[in-house]
């Protein structure tokens, strides 16, 4: 079995490679079961710090593979397992850790062990360039990143890897984080500052790009400027909101997967629980537009949102394409 680490990932994937190995996923005939989330207790007691959540996310390519898909004649299966400890910072320790399993579709027997954190990151970043290549303006030059934590650096690079990014700006809750990442990826030809003003560089962006794990809203609908694309990646929970419900009335939404955009999302669950969107106000997944079978931007001025809670589809596609280039 082979060890597949973080430092292997970054060296071989690139953000155009995996997005277009999510959109051949998205495509195929991949099984790809809902995550299950266990909530763990701290072993000080219930309401102690420490506690935390732990993930499982299966996925397999169905039946035989058609000629040219994301795992060829071969197959595959992969799960996920993955822990979200958030008192873990305090401590030094990464809050999201875990790892990948790949397996043969043949036989089932092990073929790799991957880094889950450097993967996700890949594969979340891939897919909002995959959504945003249906629903971002083609001349979108200003991007706001809202939360700087170890996702933040992927998302910039993914965007500015579909769309003329030359201008980003950072904000965080600890203004100093966003000015060691902003000082980080700065360069002259590529502009990246931290702000404090949230609601001017709202107001001022292109793309805004949210990777918190705020429970409370932190952009608001007034706020956008017309044909501005909103991706929202950090809430996984149906508790966690970082857009209200303004923003949702105003955009065109769409989303990774309905079944958990339905269930996952309280970025889409508050609204519709609300009464303010209803189901078919979703105007697509990520399956209905790497298909063709719906549309994403309709015209320039549109206000689009993407919602994304993951799939376990896309850390399969990213994990395969990582173990053939390794």
């Amino acid at each position: 079995m082979r060890l597949v680490t973080a430092a292997e990932l970054n060296q071989v994937l690139d953000v155009r490679s995996v997005m277009e190995r999510l959109r051949s996923a998205f495509r195929d005939d991949i099984a790809s079961p809902r995550r299950t989330v266990h909530h763990v207790e701290s072993s000080l007691g219930p309401d102690e710090p420490g506690a935390g959540d732990l993930m499982l996310m299966p996925a397999w390519v169905r039946g035989t593979a058609r000629a040219g898909d994301m795992s060829g004649r071969r197959g595959y299966i992969g799960v996920k397992v993955q822990s979200v400890f958030p008192d873990n910072r305090s401590h030094g320790v990464p809050a999201l850790t875990g790892v990948y399993v790949l397996m043969s579709g043949r036989t089932g027997e092990p073929l790799g062990l991957i880094d889950a954190p450097t993967l996700t990151h890949w594969r979340t970043a891939a897919a909002s360039a995959l959504a945003a290549s249906y629903l971002a303006r083609q001349d979108c030059e200003r991007l706001l990143m809202v939360g700087a934590g170890s996702l933040a650096p992927h998302m910039i690079r993914a965007f500015a890897a579909i769309r003329p990014i030359c201008n980003v700006l950072i904000w965080n809750r600890t203004a100093e984080t966003a000015e060691r990442l902003a000082k980080k990826l700065d360069r002259p030809d590529f502009r990246v500052g931290a702000t404090t003003d949230l609601e001017g560089a709202v107001k001022g962006a292109d793309i805004i790009c949210t990777a918190t794990a705020s429970t409370a809203p932190l952009i608001r609908g007034e706020w956008l400027s017309p044909g501005a694309h909103v991706d929202c990646v950090g809430g996984y929970l149906p508790d966690m909101r970082e857009v209200d419900d303004a923003v949702l009335s105003r955009a065109r939404i769409f989303v990774d997967t309905r079944p958990g955009a339905l269930s996952e999302a309280g970025d889409i669950m508050g609204p519709l629980e609300a009464g303010v969107i209803t189901v078919e106000d979703i105007a697509a997944d990520l399956y209905e537009l790497t298909r063709g079978e719906r549309a994403g931007r309709r015209y320039h001025d549109q206000i689009t949102l993407f919602k994304s809670v993951g799939v376990a589809l896309e850390d399969l596609a990213t994990a395969t394409l990582a173990f053939e280039r390794t």
